[in-house]
């Protein structure tokens, strides 16, 4: 009987160490995914304080009480965004998302967060947009000479952004001097 007790133990210990290696395996990858959400979340809160900024220092032709701000495309940064929030003078802002095709972007949004949208996807939504003040906001800094006002650099640091003046004369937004010239620092200390 001691033998099989034994080997039952033995078994059993075998068990306990298959187990401890698969945890110890498997940890690590927890713990880098959980990491990676961290980073994820600080940089999605991150682009929010931005573009809260720079929605701030815009000012609309006919200031509108509630801010709309309308996402269109797939993005990597507006968890924390479509959550809704104020601006830090009291202007509440309702963020939505819009199928790039909506007829309802010219006439229902105030700022356009754009994320990834093909050249001819973007041209089409900015032709629906001529003629109307609407801020445009890319995620991606790469596409910032096809229309957009504010351009994002999203990096593991911080959040920074371009401006397209062009973009900005033929908007109808205006935006105050001092983020333009944030804009050019950020540039040059980069």
């Amino acid at each position: 009987m001691n033998v099989a007790v034994s080997a039952v133990g033995r078994s059993g210990s075998w068990s306990r160490m298959l187990l401890l290696a698969v945890l110890g395996l498997v940890t690590p990858v927890v713990f880098a995914q959980a990491a990676a959400v961290s980073m994820a979340e600080q940089r999605a809160k991150a682009v929010t304080q931005v573009v809260l900024g720079i929605l701030s220092y815009a000012r609309w032709p006919q200031e509108p009480e509630q801010l709309r701000l309308c996402i269109v495309g797939p993005t990597q940064y507006t968890d924390d965004l479509v959550k809704g929030t104020t601006q830090a003078t009291g202007r509440p802002v309702m963020v939505r998302r819009l199928l790039l095709g909506n007829p309802d972007i010219a006439g229902a949004c105030d700022a356009v967060y754009l994320g990834e949208l093909a050249p001819d996807e973007r041209s089409q939504l900015f032709t629906s947009l001529i003629g109307r003040p609407v801020l445009s906001i890319s995620e991606g800094a790469d596409e910032c000479t096809v229309g957009s006002l504010f351009c994002l650099r999203v990096g593991d640091e911080q959040v920074s952004f371009e401006v397209n003046l062009d973009s900005v004369a033929r908007s109808g937004v205006r935006i105050h001097p001092s983020v333009l010239q944030l804009s050019r620092r950020r540039a040059s200390g980069q």
